[in-house]
C-alpha cells in the first residue's frame, strides 16, 4: 500500500488557555512531516502560523481575550450557552473552509463543538486535547446532576438542551449533549496526573495523561533575575479573569520593599497602573509578562490556579499560593493544596497581611520543595509533548505516512 501524508485539522477557540497548552504538539506534528491546519479566530492566527500550521480562520461570537471577562457572565447558563450559539453559527464556514480538504484525523479542543460534528461528517477520528481536568467514573452524579439540577428546570435551561439536541439531530448525531460533550472517545489529557481530581477513577482506555506540553517558550522573551534579589516572587492571574485592582494594591502593600524580596507582578489589560498608587522599586508592573521564564527563576508564584499556570509552577517546582478566579480553578487551587505544593486563599481572604505571612512560610517549608521534587519526577515520565505527538499518529489510518 502507498503511504501519503497525513492531513491533521486541530479547532480550538480564541483563548489563551485552550490554545497554549497544545501549542507545541501542534509544532511536534508539524517537525514530523505531517500537514497540519488549523481552524482558529484571526485573533490567534499570528500565534499558529508560527508553529508551521495552516491558520484556517472563522468568525467567532465568543468574547475575545480583550474583551471584559464580565462579558461571560455570571451564571452557568451564561457561561454555555456561548458556546454552543458559537459552534451552530462557526459549523458552516468550517464546512465551507475545508470542503474538498477534509483532514484524515480531528484534533480539537474541548471547547470546540463543531470540531466533533464534522469528524462524525467525514467519518474519521476525533481526538480530543484536553487543558484541564476530565471526567471520571462517576462524575456525572457527584459533580454534573447537582450542578445541573437547578438550571434544567428553567425554561432557559430547557430551551437550550433542546437546541443543542436538534442540532446534533440535523448532523446525524443522537448523543445527548452531556456526553458529546464530556465524554470524547479518545481523550490526551494535556496536565498532570497530579492535577487530576480521582485520577484513579479516569478509563485509562479513554483518557491518557500527557501532562505539560510547554516548549522553551523563546518567543516570549527572556526575563533576568536582578542580581540583588535573594528572593523572586510572581504574581499573575492569568490571561482572562484580571481586573483586580484591589487585590494587586493588597500584593504592593503586602510585598513593597520587604527585604530581599524582589516582585514581578503582571496585572493584565484591564488595570491601569495608575490604579496602584505608588510602587516602591522592588515591584516591576507589566501588562503581561513571560511567565514561564520568571517562574524558572522564582521562589513563590502566586497565581489564579488555572491549569496552565499550575502545572507551569509544578514543572518549575515553585511553591504557589493559589487564589482562585472563575471555574476549574478554585477545583486546582484545592488539589494543588492537597498535594502539598500550594495553599488556597480565597480572594476575600486575600489581604496583605494573610499573603505575606502565606508567601514567608512557603518559601521556608522544605517539605514544600521536597514533594515538589517528587511531583516533577512523576511529570516527566509522562511523556510531554513528544508522547502526545506519537500517540496522536496511532490515531491515524493505516494510508498515511508516519
Amino acid at each position: 500500500m502507498t503511504s501519503r501524508r497525513a492531513h491533521i485539522a486541530m479547532f480550538s477557540i480564541a483563548a489563551h488557555g485552550h490554545v497554549n497548552p497544545s501549542i507545541e504538539v501542534i509544532r511536534e506534528l508539524v517537525a514530523r512531516g505531517h500537514r497540519v491546519t488549523y481552524a482558529i479566530p484571526p485573533v490567534f492566527a499570528d500565534k499558529v502560523a508560527a508553529t508551521g500550521a495552516e491558520p484556517v480562520l472563522y468568525t467567532s461570537t465568543l468574547p475575545s481575550p480583550d474583551d471584559d471577562p464580565a462579558a461571560w457572565g455570571s451564571t452557568l447558563l451564561d457561561n454555555v450557552e456561548p458556546f454552543l450559539a458559537d459552534g451552530i453559527q462557526a459549523l458552516p464556514q468550517l464546512v465551507k473552509a475545508y470542503e474538498g480538504d477534509e483532514p484524515d484525523l480531528v484534533l480539537h479542543d474541548i471547547t470546540s463543538y463543531p470540531a466533533r460534528v464534522l469528524a462524525h461528517r467525514w467519518g474519521v477520528p476525533a481526538v480530543s486535547l484536553s487543558p484541564n481536568l476530565v471526567a471520571w467514573t462517576g462524575y456525572e452524579e457527584e459533580v454534573g446532576e447537582p450542578m445541573w439540577a437547578e438550571p434544567r428546570k428553567t425554561e432557559r435551561g430547557k430551551a437550550y438542551y433542546a437546541r443543542f439536541e436538534a442540532w446534533l439531530a440535523e448532523n446525524g448525531i443522537t448523543q445527548h449533549p452531556d456526553p458529546f460533550t464530556g465524554r470524547p472517545a479518545r481523550s490526551l489529557v494535556l496536565i498532570p496526573k497530579a492535577l487530576q481530581p480521582h485520577a484513579d477513577r479516569v478509563d485509562e482506555t479513554v483518557h491518557t495523561f500527557v501532562g505539560a506540553c510547554q516548549g522553551d517558550r523563546a518567543t516570549q522573551g527572556e526575563w533576568r533575575r536582578p542580581a540583588d534579589a535573594e528572593k523572586v516572587l510572581l504574581v499573575s492571574l492569568g490571561s482572562s479573569f484580571t481586573k483586580q485592582p484591589d487585590f494587586y494594591r493588597e500584593c504592593v502593600k503586602a510585598f513593597g520593599d520587604l527585604p530581599g524580596w524582589h516582585v514581578v507582578l503582571q496585572i493584565g489589560k484591564f488595570v491601569d497602573p495608575a490604579e496602584l498608587g505608588e510602587v516602591p522599586g522592588n515591584v516591576e508592573v507589566h501588562q503581561w509578562v513571560p511567565q514561564l521564564s520568571i517562574l524558572r527563576q522564582a521562589d513563590v508564584f502566586i497565581t489564579h490556579a488555572g491549569a496552565g499556570s499550575s502545572q507551569e509552577g509544578l514543572a518549575t517546582g515553585t511553591p504557589m499560593v493559589a487564589v482562585p478566579q472563575a471555574v476549574d480553578q478554585f477545583g486546582n487551587a484545592d488539589m494543588l493544596q492537597a498535594l502539598g505544593v500550594a495553599r488556597h486563599v480565597p480572594m476575600e481572604e486575600a489581604t496583605a497581611d494573610n499573603l505575606r505571612e502565606t508567601v514567608l512560610a512557603l518559601a521556608a517549608d522544605s517539605g514544600v520543595a521536597s514533594r515538589l521534587r517528587e511531583i516533577r519526577e512523576q511529570m516527566a515520565g509522562e511523556g510531554g509533548t513528544r508522547r502526545a505527538a506519537d500517540l496522536i499518529e496511532a490515531e491515524l489510518p493505516a494510508d498515511v505516512q508516519v
